[in-house]
């Protein structure tokens, strides 16, 4: 089943990779989406596939790279869009 989440990641997200490292996790996983930095200090994904590889992503995201420390994720469910492809990050 197809799987498409808009999330907002709260805490050190910001300068320490966490866009590089979404993209190249869901990359990996074959998501589409994208992921930004948002004015406020957060991080913005918005990432849709598999159901199973979304969560994954999920999971990935909870962590972070090492310099990271994520605070808490912002999950809403969004309707799938089939005509996205790739994962890219927003500046």
């Amino acid at each position: 089943m197809e799987k498409r989440v808009l999330v907002t990641v709260y805490g050190l997200v910001q300068g320490v990779g966490f866009r590089m490292f979404v993209e190249r996790s869901a990359s990996r996983l074959g998501l589409s989406g994208w992921v930004r930095n948002m004015p406020d200090g957060t991080v913005q994904i918005d990432a849709q596939g598999p159901d199973g590889l979304v969560d994954e992503l999920l999971n990935d995201t909870k962590i972070g790279p090492p310099a990271s420390k994520v605070s808490s994720l912002d999950v809403i469910e969004k309707q799938p869009d089939h005509t996205r492809t790739g994962f890219n990050v927003l500046i």
